[in-house]
């Protein structure tokens, strides 16, 4: 991992080593955007919830409360970062 890298991201289902989650990005689906893997997603701010995703390990934080209901196991990809080593799947 680089020196910017805070955590890593590992997409479950995929024969993926783990992507790094930069610590320049905001939030969990700007790092999978970076990355090149398409994630649908509406709002961007918690609101609407098209980007949840299935949280299999690890934990987030949220940069503002979401606002659009999370089931526990699951995470909105649009206003989280990963705590340490996380894995989700889409």
């Amino acid at each position: 991992m680089s020196a910017n890298t805070t955590a890593q991201v590992i997409l479950a289902g995929t024969d993926s080593q783990g992507l790094d989650f930069d610590s320049g990005c905001s939030s969990l689906l700007e790092c999978l955007e970076q990355h090149k893997i398409d994630v649908p997603y509406q709002c961007r701010e918690g609101y609407c919830g098209a980007c949840r995703a299935k949280l299999v390990e690890g934990d987030v934080s949220y940069n503002q409360e979401p606002l659009a209901f999370v089931r526990t196991g699951e995470v909105l990809l649009c206003c989280s970062k990963p705590n340490g080593k996380v894995k989700i799947e889409l």
